[in-house]
């Protein structure tokens, strides 16, 4: 009975170290350096979301290229935005979120103007297709 209740001891352990490394202790993704998984105009990404909101676009890194028409400042977070429709809410379009070390950077851009940027795709809204971790394509 003892050795059971050691082995079940020692299974226990060994589960509870396996799920520290490999799940709590996981190391987080490099969007800045990730290869694209797709590549096209923010035009296209938003038509595409549009006339099929169930895309397999989300989760995935995308690269995309346009004319953005304003920067939002919110302190900490900068959100370039593409717009290409104006719905019952505001303008409806592509929002794309960017890592902080490029907000000195991103503050200094004009509106409207051309930009190529890469991020991780979150999905669709219902209004705008939501990019997360986003940095200018190279």
């Amino acid at each position: 009975m003892k050795k059971l209740i050691l082995i079940i001891s020692a299974l226990g352990l060994a589960a509870g170290i396996y799920v520290w490394f490999y799940v709590y202790n996981k190391p987080h993704t490099d969007y800045e350096n990730k290869p694209p998984d797709y590549i096209m105009t923010a035009k296209e990404l938003y038509d595409r979301f549009v006339e099929n909101p169930n895309l397999n676009y989300t989760g995935k890194v995308i690269q995309i290229n346009g004319v953005f028409q304003s920067v939002e400042d919110d302190d900490s977070l900068i959100t370039v935005v593409f717009v290409f429709n104006e719905g019952m809410f505001g303008s409806e379009g592509v929002r794309c979120t960017f890592i902080p070390r490029f907000n000195e950077q991103l503050r200094k851009l004009k509106a409207p103007g051309p930009i190529s940027l890469k991020g991780f795709c979150s999905g669709y809204n219902g209004t705008d297709v939501i990019l997360e971790h986003c940095s200018p394509a190279n």
